[in-house]
């Protein structure tokens, strides 16, 4: 199984320290938030990763290329900022090469969990699924809809009114976790050119009936780490354990 870590990002909700850095590069307990993914995925079995990057990209490729992290790790450098959906479909070559069926694993940098990626994988398999999402009940401004059988149906944002794209009874709000498995499949049907959120596309892709669902994470323990507040608190975390298997 392969992954992309996004890590493009300006990293401007770490302010200040990604003045002089980019946000992978932050340091929690002596160890880079990218260390500690890769670490993560490595411990789940994948060995072939590309990382997209922006904000300080010759910094982060030097530090990639200077450590073993016992993985194949390319890079999806952008020189103009492609956000979540540009940046997957300009990786799109990566995941093809495995082949059509095999699916794969996306993880944002800034985020730090217990999750188990097996569990959610063969989850993703089960439902035949074009994407799964890991989704939590807790308050956020941005929450996605879900039907009863955890297929994504809508978006509401703030106090706005809700976005329905399909038909959807009793839904059900849940915040996304900023970790999916996706099929190669979904390089067909995007139809997104440039800068694009791939929530937008999920949205799309559901209202046309493709089957986008989510794997509740709940049980898991889960950590925002974008703000240099949660950054201490995820310190905190890490050291009794509570974001590791």
């Amino acid at each position: 199984m392969r992954a992309m870590i996004l890590a493009a990002g300006l990293g401007t909700r770490l302010r200040p320290l990604t003045d002089d850095r980019p946000k992978a590069l932050v340091e929690i307990n002596g160890q880079t938030l990218l260390e500690i993914v890769l670490t993560r995925l490595h411990g789940f079995g994948i060995r072939e990763v590309i990382i997209n990057v922006h904000h300080f990209a010759d910094m982060l490729t030097a530090y990639v290329k200077s450590h073993d992290f016992g993985m194949r790790i390319e890079i999806s450098r952008e020189e103009e900022l492609l956000d979540t959906g540009g940046g997957l479909k300009k990786a799109s070559h990566f995941f093809l090469e495995q082949g059509a069926d095999e699916p794969f694993l996306v993880h944002n940098v800034d985020v730090l969990s217990s999750i188990d990626l097996q569990r959610m994988t063969q989850f993703h398999r089960d439902r035949e699924a074009l994407a799964t999402l890991a989704v939590q009940q807790r308050e956020t401004s941005r929450q996605l809809l879900f039907d009863d059988q955890l297929q994504l149906c809508g978006r509401k944002s703030g106090d706005l009114q809700p976005e329905i794209v399909r038909p959807c009874i009793n839904a059900q709000p849940f915040a996304f976790c900023g970790i999916h498995v996706i099929s190669p499949r979904i390089f067909r049907l995007m139809s997104e050119e440039g800068a694009f959120y791939i929530i937008t596309s999920y949205l799309q892709l559901a209202q046309q009936g493709e089957k986008v669902v989510a794997f509740r994470a709940e049980e898991y323990q889960w950590r925002d780490v974008g703000k240099p507040e949660s950054i201490k608190q995820a310190a905190d975390e890490l050291m009794r354990g509570a974001l590791r298997e």
